[in-house]
């Protein structure tokens, strides 16, 4: 359990409280909560059977959520363009083919 609070407030920025409010420190820390809880059911849904199946915060993050890519946006798709050379790609269009609905 503690292995968990220290990935929230090491690797998901809880620690970051530094507004000069009180409710905007409040806010900070429920956006990291929901981080967490939305980064655990990527590891419990989209990663299993995966290498990051059990992997920490900081790497699911680094490998999968912090990538280049072209967003085109138009009025009924989204298109996501990944570089020719992403390491992960595979990766993330199994991921991608996890969590789409049928």
């Amino acid at each position: 359990m503690e292995n968990r609070i220290k990935e929230q407030h090491f690797m998901l920025f809880a620690d970051r409280t530094s507004a000069a409010t009180l409710r905007a420190n409040q806010l900070r820390l429920y956006f990291s909560s929901k981080a967490y809880l939305l980064l655990h059911a990527l590891r419990r849904v989209g990663l299993v059977g995966t290498a990051l199946a059990q992997a920490q915060g900081q790497t699911i993050r680094l490998t999968l959520l912090k990538i280049g890519a072209h967003l085109r946006i138009t009025v009924r798709h989204v298109w996501l363009a990944l570089a020719t050379g992403c390491p992960y790609a595979a990766l993330f269009a199994r991921v991608h083919a996890t969590l789409r609905p049928c």
